[in-house]
């Protein structure tokens, strides 16, 4: 016989990317054989207990199973095993690495030593990595070895800047998930869905599927943006295009210095250059312009004394407001202005490189703007000022600190206005003014741009101020109050004839007004038209009903293998319809060995019935039954036999059951029955098929569709014997 060593071995790890026998949300699950350390729980193992909180203060937060602060560490100090470390390890790896998570369970198998353990992620690729990292450090603190967590973390976070949705984008998700509006991400950029199938919305950041083409056009022709803002009475300041050097200056004069030069056709400040007074200054600044837009345009006009501030307009309303301040460092006579700029300015923590960060770090020896106003000066990045000098090192931008709440309302209204006469839904109205709180034209100020696709940073992660809800301004502009991005889901779980109640249900609803895709065991169908003829029940399939703008209502076919495989395809459904819990022997692989567990597996397809919906039950079955209790919505009993006693006293409770008598299909609750037809009406039925029939009249009840409704989706379906069992 083979001796086990310690170790912890991965057997099998899946990404489970829907509901699923953990949680609601994606999980990464793995099967691991801690081997030998089956005998060596932690409080067995001299230091480690010491090691493991040296190197991972953060796990005092865990709460673990004892529900408080510190819960996982006192089950350290009893003595908890491999793999349930491993799960908390995992978890607070993710934290570091930066993308927060705080799901995590680990429980034993009927194989010593073998354990499944799943833990939430938000991105497969980052779980998984965090996973082998969270293995290896772990092996070292057991064998007390030495291993470099920092450098391991560095990694992972690169990994999430790569991989996972920028914050901005993040935090409009989160937005939708507060309003529980189910979200989907498209690519592995920022593109993202809200909503289900027909009621989606789709978002790109501060983009929006209501964000024009022809405005974002116009956004970035500046010349054409002035010109339509001043014709609508909104303050511009003066100036005009111009397509030389010589053109620059020439109406510099005219306009009088200082001025200001841009690019026509840029965005986001790049090629700007502030409070320019000579021909040289002009000359280089039009050059710059000229390089960071897309042709020798550029606009040159009046400077507008004041701070820049930034107004983000969403639908018809300020939401949010930063402004800007400038950049100086003080010379000593030793250091040079690089060095200057990294002890004075980059050592501020709120400063750094990646997009997290509400400032930029400057390095004043590559960005063009600053070579410019440092030459204006007559130094370079890598002068030595002398002790005491002071030398400007960007005239405004940093625009990160909120002002919000000192925003005059005739300002507000004025950004409001520029926002739609470019006709952009979500803009970044950039404005100068002494001081916001009072209207531009007490002070000269004047809207200088309308930006598209507008960074959101500065208003969640200001670097002063109170951080602002862009997110959930940005999901009500998309989604009105009582809308939840949500179309008709039913869900229909068992081994017994659930493609044909999938597509019964499915045919009612398209006979009731809604365009209806189906996945199920036999295919892929819209409409009835069998537009894929192979197995369907899968969460790929699933996912092509959801994206597709068409469909207003759709059925999915659900079995254990895939609720252990995939987890579902949809997050929330209307209507859960649980037929039988037969099945188990065919699951063996997932350590599935006896017919009780399978109440575990497809109580998942109960626990996602929406508040407002209904469990479909067989009751009939007895471990079926036992559902009832787990749903947060209503429940309505089906059999063949309206004299099972569940039926009876959910009935007298005057809760809904249908059933069979005499041949027809009886819709009762307490002394009310409906008759709604025979089965003889309809076109092809046998004997056995009539409980899926009366389970499709249950689900298609629970939606609330009238009695004559579903009586003619019955009369209409045409498929009833052709295979349509499974």
């Amino acid at each position: 016989m083979t001796t086990k060593k310690k170790n912890i071995e991965f057997l099998r790890v899946t990404h489970l990317r829907g509901p699923n026998i953990w949680t609601y949300r994606p999980v990464i699950e793995v099967w691991l054989d801690i081997g030998e350390l089956e005998n060596f729980p932690s409080n067995t193992l001299p230091g480690f207990y010491e090691r493991l909180i040296a190197q991972l203060p953060g796990l005092i937060e865990h709460r673990c199973g004892v529900g408080e602060r510190g819960g996982f560490l006192e089950r350290l100090r009893e003595g908890t095993w491999a793999g349930h470390i491993l799960e908390h390890v995992v978890l607070e790896i993710q934290n570091l690495a930066g993308m927060r998570t705080g799901f995590g369970q680990t429980r034993s198998t009927s194989e010593p030593g073998v354990y499944k353990m799943a833990f939430r992620t938000r991105q497969e690729q980052v779980g998984r990595a965090a996973l082998n990292v969270a293995r290896d450090f772990l092996m070292a603190l057991i064998e007390n070895q030495a291993f470099d967590l920092d450098s391991k973390v560095i990694e992972l976070h690169e990994l999430v800047d790569d991989l996972c949705l920028g914050p901005s984008t993040a935090h409009i998700v989160d937005a939708a998930t507060e309003r529980r509006i189910p979200s989907i991400r498209l690519t592995e950029g920022n593109l993202v869905q809200l909503g289900h199938a027909s009621a989606q919305r789709r978002i790109w950041t501060a983009e929006t599927d209501r964000t024009s083409a022809i405005a974002e056009s116009i956004a970035s022709d500046k010349d054409l943006t002035k010109t339509l803002l001043q014709s609508c009475g909104v303050p511009v300041p003066e100036g005009s295009l111009v397509k030389s050097a010589a053109e620059a200056w020439e109406e510099a004069q005219d306009i009088g210095v200082p001025v200001v030069i841009k690019p026509y056709d840029g965005n986001h400040g790049r090629g700007v250059s502030l409070n320019l007074m000579t021909e040289a200054d002009v000359t280089a600044a039009y050059h710059l312009a000229a390089r960071k837009g897309e042709s020798e345009s550029v606009i040159v006009e009046r400077y507008v004394t004041g701070n820049e501030h930034r107004l983000l307009v969403v639908g018809k309303h300020v939401v949010a407001a930063a402004k800007g301040e400038a950049l100086w460092v003080v010379g000593n006579g030793k250091s040079n202005v690089i060095e200057l700029v990294d002890d004075q300015i980059n050592t501020d923590p709120r400063r750094g490189t990646n997009e997290d960060s509400p400032l930029m770090a400057i390095a004043p020896q590559h960005g063009a703007e600053h070579i410019l106003e440092l030459e204006r000066q007559g130094l370079t990045a890598y002068s030595i000022p002398l002790d005491g000098q002071k030398v400007l090192i960007q005239p405004n931008g940093n625009v990160a600190f909120d002002v919000t709440d000192e925003v005059h309302p005739e300002v507000a209204k004025a950004a409001a206005l520029a926002a739609r006469i470019v006709g952009l839904d979500i803009a970044g109205i950039d404005l100068v003014a002494d001081d916001i709180s009072r209207p531009l034209e007490e002070q000269r100020g004047a809207i200088i741009e309308v930006n598209a696709s507008p960074g959101l940073l500065a208003h969640l992660k200001p670097a002063s101020g109170k951080p602002r809800p862009v997110g959930t301004a940005i999901i009500a502009h998309l989604f009105a109050a009582d809308e939840s991005g949500r179309i008709p889901i039913v869900g229909v779980a068992g081994t017994h004839g659930a493609s044909l109640i999938s597509r019964l249900i499915a045919c009612i609803l398209s006979v009731s007004g809604k365009h209806t895709g189906v996945a199920c065991a036999q295919g892929l169908f819209l409409d009835q038209k069998h537009v894929v003829k192979t197995d369907c029940a899968k969460w790929d399939a699933g996912q092509r009903l959801l994206l597709n703008r068409s469909v207003q209502a759709a059925v999915f076919e659900t079995n254990a293998r895939m609720i252990l495989t995939d987890g579902l395809a949809y997050d929330k459904c209307t209507v859960g319809v649980v037929t039988d819990m037969d099945g188990h022997a065919d699951l063996a692989e997932f350590y599935v060995t006896e017919a009780e567990q399978m109440f575990k597996i497809l109580r998942t397809q109960i626990d996602v019935v929406l508040p407002h919906g209904a469990a479909v039950l067989n009751a009939a079955n007895q471990q079926v039954l036992e559902l009832a209790e787990l749903c947060d919505g209503k429940v309505i009993l089906y059999a063949l036999d309206a004299g099972i006693e569940a039926m009876v006293k959910h009935r007298e409770k005057g809760e809904r059951v249908v059933f069979l008598r005499d041949n027809e299909i009886v819709l009762a609750n307490a002394e009310n029955e409906t008759v709604l037809l025979s089965l003889s009406a309809l076109k092809s039925t046998t004997s056995d098929q009539a409980e899926n029939v009366i389970a499709a009249v249950a689900a298609a009840w629970a939606l609330d569709i009238p009695a004559e409704l579903i009586g003619a989706g019955l009369r209409t379906f045409d498929a009833i014997s052709k295979k349509t069992n499974n």
